[in-house]
C-alpha cells in the first residue's frame, strides 16, 4: 500500500504521493539528472527510457510507480518496479532529490517497492519474491540504503573502454557476411539475442514490445550496428547494436561509440564472429569521429567475454553492482 498521506513518511511535509503520470515525464527526467549530478554517476536514464514506463503494458505506471510531488509539480522522489511475467525476480529503480534527502524518503520508497514486488509475485502465484537493483560501485547513497535494507551484492559488471587509435582490423570469417543493421533484421536479431543470452546470468527473453523500446531509443545508432549473416543460407549468426550518448563529451571529455548488445548464436560460436563484429563496430565509430569504443560485460560471463574484450584492447574503467534480496511472501 503506497504512502498516501504525508504522516506516513516522516519529514515529507509538502509532498503528495501518487503514481507517476505521462505529464510528469520532463519533471521526472529533471529529477534523474539532479540525482546523477549529485552522485557523480556516469550514466542515467534518458527521456525515452523513462517514457517507456508509460507505454509498458506489463508494468503499467499506475500500479508500479510512486512519486513524491511538491506543490509546484516538481518530482522530489520516485520508485518504480518492473517484472516480466513469470520471472524469478523484479527490478526496482528509484531516487530522492538531493535537497530532500535524510528525511526517510529513500527508505519509504524502498518499503513501497518491497510491498509491490511481493504483490506482483503473489498475483502470479509465485512463492519466492526477489528484488534486484543496480548501482555504480562507490556510489554511497544507494549503497548505504540497500545495505541497510538487507540487500547483498550478487554480481559485478565492468564498463570497458579502448581508444580507437590503432584499433584492430579483423578478417571476416569464411562463409560470413557483415551487413549494416536495418529494420528488416529487427525480429531476427531479437530472436537471436534471446537464444544467445539464454545461458547468461540474469538475462531474460526480450519481448516484441521491449525490443521496440530499445530500437526507438534516441541513443540507438543503426548505422553503427551490424549483423553477421551465413553467406550460404542467409541465416543470422551474430549481431551488435550500438549507441551514442551525446552528453558523454560534456561529462568526460571524449566522444565514444557504445556497444549495447553483442551476441553470437551457438551454432556459429568459435569462428571469430564476435571479434569481427567488434572490429567492425570500432571502424564505424572511428569513421563517425569517435575517439573511443566502450561496452559493458558481466565479469563472470560464461562465454569468457571479458577475456575476449581484453584481447581486443578494452580495459576496465569502472563497475556496476547488482544488489539482490529475497523477500518474504506477502501475508494473506
Amino acid at each position: 500500500m503506497p504512502p498516501t498521506t504525508n504522516g506516513i513518511v516522516p519529514g515529507a511535509e509538502g509532498l503528495a504521493f501518487r503514481p507517476l503520470e505521462a505529464t510528469d515525464l520532463d519533471r521526472w527526467l529533471e529529477l534523474v539528472v539532479r540525482i546523477a549530478g549529485a552522485e557523480h554517476t556516469h550514466w542515467h536514464e534518458t527521456r525515452s527510457e523513462l517514457a517507456v514506463c508509460f507505454a509498458d503494458t506489463v508494468n503499467p505506471a499506475a500500479a508500479n510507480t510512486l512519486a513524491g510531488v511538491d506543490g509546484s509539480g516538481a518530482v522530489r522522489a520516485f520508485g518504480r518496479v518492473s517484472k516480466n511475467r513469470s520471472s524469478d525476480k523484479a527490478y526496482i529503480f528509484g531516487g530522492v532529490d538531493p535537497q530532500w534527502r535524510h528525511r526517510g524518503l529513500g527508505a519509504a520508497m524502498l518499503a513501497w517497492q518491497k510491498g509491490q514486488v511481493q504483490a506482483r509475485f503473489a498475483a502470479e502465484g509465485q512463492l519466492s519474491p526477489q528484488a534486484r537493483s543496480y548501482a555504480e560501485e562507490g556510489n554511497a547513497a544507494p549503497t548505504s540504503l540497500l545495505e541497510q535494507a538487507g540487500y547483498s551484492v550478487s554480481r559485478y559488471f565492468a564498463e570497458m573502454r579502448r581508444p580507437l587509435a590503432g584499433a584492430p582490423v579483423v578478417a571476416v570469417p569464411e562463409g560470413i557476411r557483415i551487413v549494416t543493421f536495418a529494420q528488416e533484421f529487427a525480429e531476427d536479431v531479437r530472436l537471436a539475442h534471446n537464444e544467445a543470452f539464454a545461458d547468461h546470468w540474469g538475462s531474460e527473453p526480450r519481448s516484441v514490445q521491449q525490443w521496440e523500446f530499445l530500437l526507438r531509443n534516441e541513443q540507438f545508432r543503426p548505422e553503427w550496428s551490424a549483423v553477421a549473416l551465413d553467406a550460404a543460407t542467409g541465416e543470422l549468426a551474430g549481431y551488435q547494436l550500438s549507441q551514442y550518448d551525446p552528453e558523454r563529451f560534456t561529462k568526460e571529455g571524449r566522444e565514444e561509440g557504445y556497444t549495447e548488445l553483442l551476441g553470437v548464436r551457438r551454432r556459429w560460436r568459435g569462428r571469430g564472429i564476435a571479434r569481427t563484429l567488434l572490429a567492425d563496430a570500432m571502424a564505424r565509430y572511428k569513421a563517425a569521429g569517435m575517439d573511443y569504443a566502450c561496452l559493458d560485460v558481466d565479469t563472470e560471463n560464461p562465454t569468457g567475454a571479458q577475456g575476449l574484450y581484453e584481447r581486443m584492447g578494452y580495459r576496465p574503467l569502472r563497475r556496476t553492482i547488482a544488489w539482490d534480496k529475497k523477500l518474504d511472501p506477502p501475508r494473506a
